[in-house]
């Protein structure tokens, strides 16, 4: 499994609430396996990671996430500081 991971800076202005037409469209890129989206408490910061069932699912779906990306930064009125991308090498989640 592999990650991409984007950072963002937030200000006053930016909306807290991630829309569920934003996760739906990530969701529908080909080999997507999940997305979450982090609100920093008490600071300027916000994450996104989105995983990818193979390496080549996750370089194949960069022009959408971008795309993607952008405008829902311009949407809730964040800056996109970077993006990253990750292997996947231990995981684990309690149900």
């Amino acid at each position: 499994m592999f990650a991409r991971i984007s950072t963002y800076r937030t200000g006053p202005e930016t909306r807290a609430d991630n829309p569920g037409d934003v996760v739906d469209a990530v969701l529908q890129i080909p080999g997507c396996k999940g997305v979450y989206y982090l609100n920093g408490t008490g600071t300027d910061k916000a994450l996104s990671i989105t995983l990818w069932e193979t390496e080549e699912a996750m370089v194949a779906s960069r022009r959408d996430a971008t795309r993607i990306r952008e405008e829902s930064s311009r949407a809730d009125r964040t800056e996109i500081v970077s993006v990253e991308e990750f292997e996947v090498t231990a995981s684990s989640l309690h149900q």
